[in-house]
């Protein structure tokens, strides 16, 4: 696939294999977007990873299934400088545009919850769609390739490559950011975007695992303890699972709050979210020879309900509880308050908050404002997105945008 797609660029008469009209460095999800719908609408691309194969993130992402998009895709679910940023990007193209994509190409998908799209099969069916596309647009690779520097005469971006240099009116950094660094992701984006004097965003982990020290790490005897929580740092909230590990906290509602979370501020965990107000005075009422451990052990598994009730200090019948203490006792379970450490850092994280400023980008063309020619799609840009699709949904749509402008 790889000769066939250099020999339909040289095809279409151009005086040199190492001009093109746009030179894409990243070959994830983004970048493959970009290519395939750049080439398709008749622009000579090439596509540079440095990596040997293309897609990797998206072939690890949801549990190798790949949760390709999410069908509640909205501005509001992601995070940025300017919360306004993504809307034309996601709204020119939508989680409808790239479903209608994949049943194209006949790929089995359901909704797994949330609105989360997962690929039937395997998310090597997406990496080989967008193979595909590519070839039919006619895009060239290099692959197995570090990029040595870039420069711009004032007409043309010049990439130095391994073996030759490379030159384009158009430069698109789709290289994403630093988060899982063993599939070969680092900053160079923001290397590069500020080398052409944009602004970046401060990058930090996101969706990431949360750390817990001190007394906290008491919890760490309830690894592998889960539980439907409601986890919340400062207005973000989220009812999903919440998972206990030897290290801190994890699950689907930490790695939400996660992306908004800074260090030495808490987050709220509400254990109860389906208790009625007042329901351990109730519980008082209808069972009075109970205790909070087995009235949270109704809620929660034995071992959480355990530990809360030990922590809380209510080891009495209920009966011998004043209604003050139960209420107190109602009111940290629906708010228990912890102070992560820290988090697993960027190994863990499955994408990056912040990134190069979307003040330096059109929301348009996601070109430079001041620097003509130069596009930033995907990650690498101060755009993320909640857990569950949202991501690659703004990687499909960025790309997308920026390759109208190419």
């Amino acid at each position: 696939m790889l000769a066939d797609a250099a020999a339909s660029g040289y095809r279409r008469g151009m005086t040199s294999p190492d001009t093109y009209d746009a030179i894409v460095l990243g070959a994830g999800a983004a970048g493959l977007m970009c290519a395939a719908v750049a080439g398709q609408r008749g622009r000579r691309i090439l596509l540079v990873d440095h990596n040997d194969a293309v897609g990797a993130k998206i072939l690890i992402s949801g549990g190798g299934r790949c949760n390709f998009t999410n069908i509640h895709t909205a501005p509001d679910r992601y995070l940025s400088a300017n919360p306004h940023f993504a809307k034309s990007a996601l709204g020119r193209y939508t989680a409808a545009d790239f479903v209608a994509l994949v049943d194209r190409y006949g790929i089995a998908w359901h909704e797994k919850t949330l609105g989360q799209l997962f690929c039937d099969g395997s998310a090597k069916q997406i990496v080989a769609m967008l193979r595909d596309e590519c070839a039919a647009g006619g895009v060239d690779y290099a692959l197995s390739s570090s990029v040595g520097t870039v420069d711009h005469d004032g007409h043309a971006y010049r990439v130095a490559l391994p073996r030759r240099t490379v030159t384009a009116p158009k430069l698109v950094i789709a290289t994403g950011g630093p988060s899982i660094p063993k599939l070969g992701a680092t900053g160079f984006a923001y290397d590069l975007a500020r080398r052409f004097g944009l602004k970046v965003v401060e990058p930090r982990p996101a969706l990431v695992p949360l750390t817990l020290g001190g007394e906290e790490a008491l919890f760490a005897t309830l690894s592998g303890v889960a539980s439907e929580v409601v986890a919340s740092a400062g207005k973000a909230r989220f009812r999903e699972a919440a998972l206990f590990t030897h290290r801190g906290l994890s699950g689907p509602a930490i790695l939400q709050v996660s992306s908004y979370w800074r260090p030495r501020e808490t987050i709220g965990i509400d254990f109860v979210p389906n208790a009625a107000p007042g329901w351990l005075i109730e519980a008082k009422r209808q069972q009075p020879r109970t205790t909070l451990r087995r009235a949270l052990a109704a809620h929660l598994p034995d071992r959480l309900a355990e530990a809360l009730a030990e922590r809380i200090g209510v080891s009495t019948e209920l009966a011998n509880t004043p209604d003050r203490r139960l209420d107190d006792a109602a009111r940290r379970l629906a708010d228990w308050r912890f102070a992560p450490n820290g988090s697993e850092g960027f190994a863990k994280a499955e994408v990056t908050v912040g990134g190069i400023s979307t003040a330096d980008l059109s929301s348009q063309t996601l070109e430079a404002r001041r620097v003509p020619g130069l596009h930033a799609i995907g990650e690498a840009v101060d755009v993320t997105g909640w857990l569950g699709g949202y991501n690659f949904q703004w990687a499909w749509a960025s790309g997308w945008a920026a390759a109208q402008a190419l």
